[in-house]
This record gives C-alpha cells, structure tokens and sequence, in this order.
C-alpha cells in the first residue's frame, strides 16, 4: 500500500492519500495505589463519539485508497488480468461496494483517469469560459498537459491500452473517453469560440487544431510509448511546451 505522501499518476496521474480507519479507541488510565498513599482521583475517561456514518472526510480518504490500489494492480498485472475480487481483497473493502460506486470494472477505470486528471486540471479555468488572452490560456493548458503525459505512469497506461484493445475494446473507448477524447473534445470547443476562432486561419476547422496543438506538444508519439522515457526535469519540460507552442502559434494563426 502507498504512503500518505506518495504520488500514484494514472493518464493521465494522481496523488492520492490513503484510508483512514473510522474507528475509536476509549483509554483510561490511573496511578498505581501504593499503602502509605491515598488513591489518586481517577482522571474522567476520555472517549470518542460512536461509531456512526462515517465522515466525509474517511469517505473520501477511502475512495481514494481504492483508486491508487486500483491503478496501482492495472498497471502491475493488466486490466484483462485484474478481477473486482482482487481489487477488493487488496483494498478491503466489498465487491459490491464496487458495482453501487463505480458499476464495475470500467467505471472504476474511468474514475481513476477522471481523478487523475483533476488533480493537473481541478483548478484551471473552463477553457468555453476563461476570459484571459489566447496565449496565456494555451500556454496554461500546455504545461499542465506536458506535466500529466510525461509521468511513467501514464505512459505505461497507454501501452497497457494499446497492448489489451483489441481483446478488451471497452478498456480502449474508455481510456480515450476519459482521457486523450475528452482533451481533444475540450480544445475543439476552445477554438471553436468567435472570439478564438477570429485569431485562425478559416480554412482550418476547430478540431484539426486541437489535433495539431497536441501533436506539437507531444512530439514523437511512437518512439515515446516504445522506448522507456528518460528523465525530464522541469526547465525542459517549460522548453517543450514553449517550443511545441511557438511552432503550433505560427503555423495556425492569421
């Protein structure tokens, strides 16, 4: 089971905490009585509230151990090779807890990409909404984007999806509803704004943007699914963003 403090990333990459025990422990403790000493007044017993439903505090603290030890045994063994009995024993908690929260095995998957994500794009403004210049709202997303896709925890998601799609299709149209869809499906709406749209060329519809801009950003796709991903420190990581984002910028706009 991972620490408090450890980072699990899944594509997309995630910091999760683990479970708290929602139980009470009632102690009382007293001086020892000695013959030449009169007995010390007892101190009050000190005792926690009762049992009850648990805090939405645990609660959540739960879910989230449930989803790092989810991820955690995909990425290990395989989504094929996973079942909901396993993720319980190893969770502690009920297979049937599993099908009301999640529904099953896919749902679960999804809520583990849908977290992950939170966790890079949680605080960022709606990309149909956010009122700041074109630039700064690329620039924005791009790093957080660069930040998710280069952990080694989503680049072995996506060898597992790749790997198992064909004899699990489901894994493959949930991982890219999930993940690489949804970014896809949230840039194009960004494009397709008036306001953003006016700064294009017309002749290039708002999806192969969204496309183009992600391409831009991640490079040679193939070579980093194959080849394990060296290390990438931080003033690289701001380089690639300002490199794939001054390539897509003049190569698009008006």
């Amino acid at each position: 089971m991972k620490s408090r403090n450890e980072t699990i990333a899944f594509h997309f990459i995630f910091h999760y905490s683990n479970a708290i025990p929602n139980q009470a422990v009632c102690i009382a403790m007293s001086e020892p009585i000695t013959p030449d000493a009169a007995p010390s007044p007892a101190p009050e017993l000190t005792c926690c509230k009762p049992a009850g439903r648990p805090r939405a505090a645990d609660k959540e603290a739960r879910l989230q151990d449930l989803l790092a030890t989810s991820a955690q045994l995909f990425l290990q063994h395989g989504y094929g090779k996973v079942s909901l009995e396993m993720i319980a024993r190893e969770a502690h908690v009920a297979v049937r807890t599993i099908y009301v929260k999640f529904g099953g095995k896919v749902g679960l998957l999804s809520a583990i990409i849908e977290s992950g994500r939170e966790r890079y794009f949680g605080n960022m403004d709606a990309l149909e909404s956010d009122p700041r210049p074109l630039e700064q709202v690329l620039a924005d997303f791009s790093a957080r984007l660069v930040e998710l896709i280069t952990t080694p925890s989503v680049v072995n998601l996506n060898r597992m999806v790749i790997a198992e799609a064909k004899t699990h299709p489901e894994l493959a149209a949930t991982f890219n509803q999930a993940g690489p869809g949804l970014t896809r499906d949230l840039l194009g709406r960004f494009f397709a704004r008036p306001d953003i749209k006016a700064r294009f060329r017309p002749e290039v519809p708002h999806e192969m943007l969204a496309v183009h801009l992600i391409n831009c950003l991640i490079g040679d796709q193939l070579s980093r699914l194959l080849f394990e991903p060296g290390a990438i420190n931080e003033e690289e990581k701001r380089k690639k963003v300002e490199l794939g984002l001054d390539l897509f910028l003049r190569s698009t706009l008006r």
